[in-house]
């Protein structure tokens, strides 16, 4: 609560015995922060990555007046957060099992009217986290069955739970006899800390996860993070001064590459519009 507070732009004032309000319902907001703040903010919703964080600091560096607000609901969350006109971004990472393809097939089933642009970020690598020296000699996803094996998830939605449930389907593992499949982490920073502190024996994320605490990485699949944009907030300052960092900082390339397990070989570039 306190977090969602300090994060908060603004409150509003809910009665005494109401049921709260409806969705798309006006209401009336008190702001903490000036409007000129907000409205140089770009609200970035849908699946976590680190490099958002790197993103977020080369934006400040540059453009002082322009911030970057990330909420991690996963890729699903995001595509359906810029359906409905919430966010200016939403990054992305859903592979389709049909045609092998990331992104472009779900936004075309989910967002079949609405005019975007999607580009590349990064390519990034995708494995099993476990602690320093891998004690219970995990291996693969077959080992997830075990009885000694705690696991610890991604949220339902989130393109890590898809690839997840994906290599699970065609070994033909169900995921009732996984421990821990049930308990799940809105981001990869949160999946590396439950396997670093004990909490769980392996999870599914990141490298750079991995990396930034110390942990062992058994690398499974490299897969294709996006960016999605709304066209009708391409051309506000704020998202250009997004794409001028991604597309033309060196320095931030050269830092995200230094996070371990990204190629960025694609950054930057058109990948699909309509």
């Amino acid at each position: 609560l306190l977090m969602s507070v300090v994060r908060a732009d603004g409150y509003i004032i809910i009665l005494s015995g109401s049921e709260g309000f409806s969705q798309g319902q006006m209401v009336d907001v008190y702001l903490w922060k000036e409007k000129e703040e907000i409205d140089n903010t770009i609200v970035c919703i849908g699946s976590h990555d680190n490099t958002l964080d790197i993103l977020y600091n080369y934006l400040r560096k540059k453009y002082p007046k322009i911030s970057l607000s990330s909420a991690h609901v996963g890729s699903m969350g995001g595509l359906i957060a810029i359906k409905k006109g919430e966010a200016h971004v939403a990054g992305t990472h859903l592979l389709d099992e049909t045609t092998g393809e990331y992104n472009i097939p779900f936004i075309k089933r989910l967002l079949p009217e609405k005019k975007v642009i999607l580009i590349n970020l990064v390519y990034r690598i995708q494995g099993l986290i476990v602690r320093k020296g891998n004690p219970k000699n995990i291996k693969s996803f077959e080992d997830l069955v075990r009885e000694d094996i705690i696991f610890i998830n991604r949220q339902a939605g989130s393109g890590t739970r898809l690839l997840l449930d994906k290599h699970l389907r065609e070994m033909g593992i169900n995921s009732s006899e996984i421990k821990g499949y049930e308990n799940e982490e809105y981001t990869h920073m949160g999946v590396a800390q439950a396997v670093a502190s004990g909490r769980a024996d392996v999870g599914l994320g990141i490298l750079a996860a991995a990396k930034a605490l110390d942990l062992d990485f058994i690398p499974i699949t490299e897969e294709r993070y996006d960016l999605l944009i709304a066209k009708d907030f391409l051309e506000l300052e704020s998202v250009q001064a997004l794409l001028d960092i991604i597309r033309n900082d060196k320095k931030f390339k050269e830092a995200v590459i230094a996070l371990g397990g990204y190629d960025v070989r694609d950054m930057g570039k058109i990948i699909y519009e309509n």
